[in-house]
């Protein structure tokens, strides 16, 4: 993928070094000189020294081009802001930090990709948001293991089915836990014979670590 990360603070450096170390082209737009210095030493990424909020730095960094573009500073204006020119510019995935919990509505307007409160702020998750969309939440155990939320897609060959039918059936892993489902607000402890529904937010273990085929389990056919 070709990442514009923007901002190179605690949250974005983070971004930053698990997209290069998995070997993505990334561009790092940072106002802050000695942050852009720092960045530019420390990862294999291109590093521009400017204000995001510019249509033509952005164009400098390849907004055209970008598969995803990523903001991550303490202002929620300027995330906002750049978000709404990444939109202009037709990228495929924007995902944002949001600072102040009572600014997340002005993002989902836009239907613009957020984290959603303070305690999810943190670079891991929204890299990991950016690679598998649909995922509403991440985290990470000792040994490897992963749990993350994802929202049942309607077209899922999981609609309908049980626990029990769809381990049964190999739609879903051995090593794969369905630990709570979400379903109009209300929490289900799910049992074997607990069925999917469309909508379904599922929050899911697996001690291998959450990869592409374990969330393609949730989405169309």
């Amino acid at each position: 993928m070709y990442l514009i990360v923007v901002g190179a603070g605690r949250i974005g450096n983070r971004v930053i070094e698990l997209a290069t170390h998995d070997g993505h082209e990334v561009v790092v737009i940072e106002k802050n000189t000695d942050l852009a210095e720092v960045t530019s030493s420390k990862y294999d990424c291109l590093v521009i020294n400017d204000d995001a909020s510019k249509n033509d730095v952005l164009e400098d960094a390849g907004i055209e081009e970008a598969d995803a573009l990523i903001t991550t500073t303490n202002d929620d204006s300027t995330n906002l802001l750049v978000m709404m020119l990444g939109r202009r510019y037709n990228v495929p995935r924007l995902l944002s930090s949001v600072r102040e919990p009572d600014h997340i509505s002005l993002f989902d307007e836009l239907d613009i990709d957020s984290v959603e409160s303070p305690h999810r702020l943190n670079g891991e998750f929204l890299y990991k948001t950016i690679q598998r969309p649909g995922i509403k939440d991440f985290m990470r155990l000792d040994g490897g293991a992963e749990i993350v939320e994802v929202v049942l897609e309607k077209e899922s060959s999981l609609i309908g089915l049980t626990i029990i039918e769809a381990l049964e059936s190999e739609k879903v892993a051995e090593d794969v836990i369905i630990v709570a489902i979400y379903r109009e607000g209300e929490l289900i402890i799910p049992r074997g014979n607990t069925k999917f529904e469309a909508g379904d937010t599922i929050t899911v273990l697996s001690k291998e670590g959450i990869g592409e085929d374990v969330i393609q389990t949730f989405k169309p056919r």
